[in-house]
């Protein structure tokens, strides 16, 4: 689904709201020195820079499907325990985190309920398992002008608003069928200013995630109309686009209390 990509690629797409995201996600998780934390589904290093900043590198551990994230991160933060593994199946023994965090992931888990109970797995009790989603279902992600214009492009076009947890509701509920106590949510705004309508769209055309690969498969007819019809959306002058993400987190029972 456009994740196996070079991680500037990643970075360009993506990392221009998730680098502020993980700052402030962070900020909302908490944690000290002297605790350990994973970020499950890590991407280019978005929440693991922060953790890292947080707990220092050798307290922190970070996996992710992808093996060119997954260097990026061995060649940023040497001491970090980077790891290629899926959410479902992290490689560390039963309670071994204070804290287990997953940025932007639980849209794209095989297994929601089963990513998050794995996350849950591997922190110890009391811990807390904390995870964000963009807020697609209420048109408020980072990507809402473009899927809007393939929307009225596209009879048959994909369905973000469809994928697990962009509701408030629907992140909470899944980290308390998970078996997660006192679950709380919020939500977190992030802002990124663009100088023209050519620096939006630009990242658009490289493949990563769901809409690069809907972009790569359009014929070059059907991407120049689509470009057009996002560049009606915008003024010709600089302008801010600003995506909404919701956050939940939640603390780790008595391990016979989370599996399923």
């Amino acid at each position: 689904m456009g994740f196996d990509v070079a991680a500037d690629a990643y970075e360009e797409f993506m990392g221009q709201y998730s680098n502020p995201l993980g700052v402030v996600f962070a900020d909302w998780i908490g944690g000290r020195r002297g605790q350990r934390a994973i970020d499950v589904g890590c991407g280019t290093g978005a929440l693991t820079t922060e953790l890292v900043a947080r707990l220092g590198a050798d307290a922190v551990a970070a996996v992710d499907p992808s093996p060119s994230f997954v260097a990026e991160i061995q060649r940023r933060f040497p001491g970090v325990d980077a790891a290629i593994a899926s959410a479902e199946r992290l490689p560390y023994p039963d309670d071994r985190f204070d804290i287990a965090a997953a940025q932007l992931v639980v849209h794209f888990m095989t297994d929601a309920v089963a990513g998050i109970r794995e996350l849950a797995r591997v922190t110890k009790t009391g811990g807390i398992v904390a995870a964000n989603a963009w807020d697609h279902s209420g048109g408020r992600g980072p990507h809402a002008i473009f899927w809007s214009a393939v929307g009225s492009l596209d009879d048959n076009p994909p369905a973000p608003a469809a994928l697990a947890g962009s509701a408030s509701t629907d992140l909470a509920g899944l980290f308390t069928e998970a078996g997660l106590a006192n679950v709380t949510s919020s939500s977190l705004t992030v802002v990124r200013h663009y100088r023209s309508f050519d620096e939006w769209w630009h990242p658009y055309t490289l493949g990563v995630a769901p809409a690069g690969d809907y972009v790569a498969s359009l014929s070059d007819e059907a991407r120049t109309e689509l470009r057009v019809r996002c560049a009606e959306q915008f003024p010709a002058t600089s302008f801010d686009v600003t995506a909404l993400a919701w956050c939940v987190r939640g603390t780790v029972t008595e391990p016979t209390n989370v599996g399923g």
